[in-house]
Formats: C-alpha cells, sequence, structure tokens
C-alpha cells in the first residue's frame, strides 16, 4: 500500500487572479495552480497533450486521437479539423457516423435545436434529433446517397486495375477514407485533411452508419465490392510494433477509444507512454467508457509510470479550451 509523509504535499492552493488572465494559456495555467476539482485536471491534461503534441513531427512518434461521430455534428469538429490540419495527431480511430457527419456537413447545414423539442412532431416534418442539433432528411441520408454512391462507383472504376485476384486486398477503412477524402476539397472537413496529409483514420464498425448502408447498397449493384478490415489491422500492427513512443487522447468511450488502448498492449514496451481521456461516463457500471485510465495499467494498455489523466466533463466544452491554447499561434 502507498504511504505518505506531511512533505508529499507542499503545493498550495493559489485564488484566481482576473488581472492576470489575458487569454486562455493564461486561464488554464491558472486553473492548475486554483484547483478546483476538475480545473486541474483541464491543465494537467492541456500539458500531457502539449508535450505529446510537441513531438508529433519525430520519426516513430505516435499520437493516438480517438472520439465518437456525435461531436462532428456539432461545431467541435473543428477541434479534430485543426487537429489534423496541424498534424498534431498522426492516427485517428473513430466510428462510422464521423463520416456521414463530416460528407453531410460538406454540402448541407445542420442547425440548431433542443433537448425539450417534441420529437414526433420532428419526424412528421422529417426532421432528425440529434441532441440539440436537428438535421432534416435531405440534410443527411438524402445527399449521402446521392454524393457517395457515384463516388464509390468511380472508386471502384479506379481499383479496377488492381491485382487481378483481389483488387480489394488492402482496401480498408483507411483506403476509403483517404479515396472519399481525395473528392472533398472544402478544407473544413475533417476527411479533406486525412486525405492530404495521408493520416491513417480506422473505422473500426464501418458498418454502423449511412456510409456502411451506401456500402452496403454499392454492393447490390457491384457483388465484387468488399472492404478489407483486416488491412486496417495490418497498418496498426506496423505502426505499434515500429513506435518508439506512443501517446493518445481519447474522447468518449466504446470501440474507439478500446481499439486505441488495445494495440498499444502489443507494444514491446506495453502500453501507451501518456494518455489524456475525456469522459461523461461513471466508472461505477463497468462500462469502457467509464473505465479510469490506471485500469488500462493492469491490462499492460498504459505504463504504469506513464503520465494519464481522465477529464471528467463534456468534450464540446471542454476540446476548445484545449483547443485555443494547443493550436494558437505561437
Amino acid at each position: 500500500m502507498a504511504g505518505y509523509s506531511r512533505d508529499d504535499f507542499d503545493v498550495p492552493v493559489e485564488d484566481y487572479n482576473f488581472e492576470e488572465i489575458t487569454d486562455v494559456k493564461s486561464l488554464i495555467d491558472q486553473m492548475g495552480k486554483a484547483g478546483g476539482f476538475t480545473a486541474a485536471k483541464l491543465s494537467r491534461a492541456r500539458d500531457i497533450l502539449s508535450d505529446a503534441i510537441g513531438k508529433s513531427d519525430q520519426e516513430g512518434v505516435l499520437n493516438w486521437l480517438s472520439f465518437p461521430a456525435c461531436l462532428c455534428a456539432t461545431g467541435t469538429r473543428g477541434f479534430f479539423v485543426e487537429a489534423l490540419k496541424r498534424r498534431a495527431f498522426n492516427v485517428v480511430i473513430t466510428t462510422c457516423g464521423t463520416l456521414d457527419h463530416d460528407i453531410a456537413r460538406t454540402f448541407r447545414d445542420y442547425f440548431h435545436g433542443d433537448f425539450s423539442l417534441d420529437d414526433i412532431a420532428l419526424g412528421e416534418q422529417g426532421l432528425n434529433r440529434l441532441g440539440n442539433v436537428v438535421v432534416p432528411n435531405e440534410c443527411y441520408g438524402e445527399i449521402l446517397e446521392s454524393v457517395v454512391l457515384p463516388w464509390l462507383q468511380e472508386i471502384e472504376l479506379e481499383r479496377s486495375g488492381g491485382p487481378e485476384e483481389n483488387p480489394w486486398i488492402g482496401f480498408g477503412s483507411v483506403e476509403l477514407c483517404w479515396a472519399l477524402g481525395d473528392r472533398i476539397e472544402d478544407e473544413s472537413s475533417l476527411l479533406h485533411w486525412v486525405a492530404k496529409h495521408r493520416i491513417p483514420m480506422v473505422i473500426p464498425g464501418l458498418t454502423d452508419g449511412s456510409i456502411g448502408s451506401q456500402l452496403f447498397m454499392h454492393r447490390q449493384r457491384s457483388p465484387g465490392f468488399m472492404v478489407d478490415i483486416l488491412a486496417d489491422e495490418q497498418i496498426l500492427s506496423d505502426l505499434i510494433w515500429t513506435a518508439n513512443e506512443s501517446h493518445g487522447l481519447m474522447v468518449g468511450g466504446g470501440i474507439s477509444k478500446h481499439h486505441v488502448i488495445w494495440w498499444n498492449q502489443f507494444r514491446e514496451s506495453s502500453g501507451m507512454d501518456s494518455a489524456v481521456s475525456i469522459t461523461t461516463a461513471p466508472e461505477y457500471d463497468g462500462s469502457l467508457s467509464g473505465a479510469r485510465l490506471k485500469e488500462a495499467i493492469s491490462w499492460g494498455k498504459i505504463r504504469p509510470e506513464a503520465p494519464q489523466v481522465v477529464l471528467e466533463g463534456e468534450a464540446s466544452v471542454l476540446l476548445p479550451l484545449l483547443g485555443a491554447d494547443l493550436f494558437r499561434e505561437s
């Protein structure tokens, strides 16, 4: 058991001095000194991420970013776009809906709504509610079908010159994201930057969304079409076995978070070198979303000595604060 002495606690709590808060950096700096429960964790998360991002251009350094699709239905998508534009992260794990929302919002708008709206009345008008965001049918399923199906036909034609035995070998979600992103010129698109910088973006649950439906519909017309999901795993295996360092920002939980920590247990040094988790989920129900990072130490997914923090809070509030400091011009 851990033992403590009086000398272990020698950093005093300081009150905020608002006259000295001139920007987000100085605010987060003072949060670290003031404490206040979650505020100190935000400052700690900023410091861990700043250190990791500072190494992002070094060979053999993996900076993982994982997040759920729902945030891309909001303006928080801008955090991920800026992060990838700057190459702050070089491997992304997310869910199928990220492709849905990113492509849909490239061509159509989503709209502000409210959590208390009448969902029956919305449905009667062809309006879908995602939390407090309203998504009309024509801005989601309809536009995705009209845009993505022709793209898939183009992609199939491009790959028809591949290996005769199977032109789809090696065509996983990483290749798909690049092929889709190559067709998007809008710089507000996450897929645009993923493709431009050839950042591996893995979608482990590729069929769980509208893009999955488009892939299925395309296969009805072209039975030979396939997505090689194990090709993604080969990419991750190659990355993890050659990594000198591995750091991660995991927003939310589920399959995206788990895929990050799962692969990191196979490192020769066993586990991530630093990690930041943002979550609103409780720990007591045993969910992966709620599991604190220290639990991953027991599995060899995070190193015991790795700097790590779990930041409890809602990401659409926390990510803009972090981004305003991490992505500010020096």
